[in-house]
């Protein structure tokens, strides 16, 4: 075999920008706790001067770090380490669904076996805080008279629910489909004129079945 064909044995090397290698390394040190939230980030000649790179390779990086939602500027231009949020994480992943192309059918599926189990780990779990948030929801949808209103309240409802379950893991596996999912009401209080009446009162039936600890009926949507 000739040193011409021998080469084709290998393949072009890819390497990664240093930016995308510092964010890396910068983000993993977050997610095991080498740096625990609050922390204040080292400045970017410290982190230049650890990673062996220029300062405009620490901004890139942190730059992208911090639009993950692990970082965040407070006291001035200084970086602490935070965790990411439910409402961070969320818009994130519903663009991913849409680009996704998920359909309808496919979120209303979703939808039937987390919301069901949302409202019943939330009859189960829920605390007097979480009951009043989720009153003080009714209350005001109660008194709303338009439909923009009741769906952005219908949305804010079934997060509470979510916030009430306790679990983190289920918060941030219902809020991507249910921002994507909720918006529809809109469009079914414009064609129904009766379902937001019936929406109140299935609202109005899972909150009293909370603070009855029956998560039997909760679940029951």
């Amino acid at each position: 075999m000739g040193a011409h064909q021998g080469a084709g044995v290998f393949q072009r090397v890819v390497v990664e920008p240093a930016y995308k290698a510092v964010s890396s390394a910068i983000a993993r040190a977050i997610v095991d706790g080498a740096l625990p939230p609050g922390t204040a980030l080292p400045t970017e000649q410290a982190l230049s001067e650890r990673f062996g790179v220029h300062r405009s390779t620490v901004r890139e990086a942190i730059r992208q770090v911090e639009q993950e939602g692990l970082l965040q500027r407070r006291e001035g231009r200084r970086l602490f380490v935070c965790l990411p949020g439910v409402h961070d994480l969320a818009p994130r992943t519903a663009r991913m669904l849409l680009l996704q192309q998920t359909t309808f059918q496919a979120l209303w599926e979703v939808a039937m076996v987390v919301e069901p189990l949302t409202a019943r780990l939330a009859a189960e779990r829920a605390d007097a805080a979480d009951l009043a948030l989720i009153e003080d929801n009714l209350a005001r949808a109660q008194r709303s008279t338009d439909d923009p209103t009741q769906v952005l309240l219908d949305v804010e409802f079934h997060a509470l629910l979510g916030r009430a379950t306790h679990n983190h893991a289920l918060m941030l596996a219902r809020e991507p489909v249910g921002l994507l999912y909720n918006p529809t009401l809109g469009q079914i209080f414009e064609r129904l004129p009766q379902a937001r009446e019936r929406n109140l009162v299935a609202h109005r039936r899972m909150a009293d079945a909370l603070a009855a600890r029956d998560a039997a009926t909760a679940a029951d949507w």
